[in-house]
């Protein structure tokens, strides 16, 4: 990523927290004002002007600092609820985390994601929970073909007991034990994408006119 786009992202991150968070613009102010101020001062006392470049350096760590703290809290408050949250969190978590969002789902709006990383495979569950779980034990069946002996984890993301919050996904994740080398998470993403890349019956009653012998599969009689 260039100089530019870097300033342009760190700009649309500054203008999102200001809206989900009212604290944000007095905080970053405080922070920019307060280590300025010292250095000022410092100048004026006579300590030297070797404070000038120091109190700049202090003044920007401390207004990245506030930035990344809000604009996290900020991210969480407007994620918490929506669907598909957990799968956009872990696209954006740095490390190297391969995410297929809503790999199992259902027309409420019920989904599973599969993540494969060094810990393995993680299964999380977006929606009414005992739909998901129907969901993640037809997924853990499925995987289960392919994955050999990659641990698998699975989490039901909400806010209730039993569930781990959005809030809370990103360290729980992170405090997994790396159990797979990046040749071990190549090998599995693989397996995993020629089996998603398998084409799946449909579920229920098959069609009459889509059965092996009936009017719709016969062939016509040659003339």
């Amino acid at each position: 990523m260039s100089f530019f786009e870097r300033l342009k992202q760190i700009g649309q991150v500054f203008a999102f927290t200001a809206r989900q968070d009212k604290w944000f613009v007095p905080l970053i102010v405080a922070a920019v004002l307060i280590p300025l101020a010292v250095t000022v001062l410092l100048v004026l006392l006579g300590l030297g002007w070797i404070w000038i470049p120091i109190g700049i350096m202090v003044t920007l760590l401390a207004a990245l600092i506030v930035l990344n703290l809000r604009s996290n809290t900020a991210m969480m408050n407007a994620a918490e609820g929506q669907p598909g949250a957990a799968a956009s969190i872990m696209e954006n978590m740095r490390g190297d985390w391969r995410v297929r969002p809503a790999a199992s789902s259902t027309t409420q709006f019920d989904m599973v994601h599969i993540v494969i990383g060094r810990p393995g495979v993680i299964l999380l569950g977006e929606g009414q929970p005992q739909r998901v779980r129907n969901l993640m034990g037809q997924e853990k069946r499925r995987l289960s073909k392919v994955i050999g002996s990659a641990p698998m984890y699975d989490y039901m993301i909400g806010p209730n007991e039993g569930e781990l919050s959005i809030r809370k996904l990103r360290t729980t994740v992170m405090k997994l034990p790396r159990n797979l080398t990046g040749k071990d998470v190549n090998a599995l993403d693989k397996r995993l994408g020629a089996l998603m890349a398998r084409p799946q019956m449909p579920k229920g009653a098959i069609p009459k006119n889509m059965r092996p012998g009936g009017k719709g599969m016969r062939q016509p009689r040659p003339r």
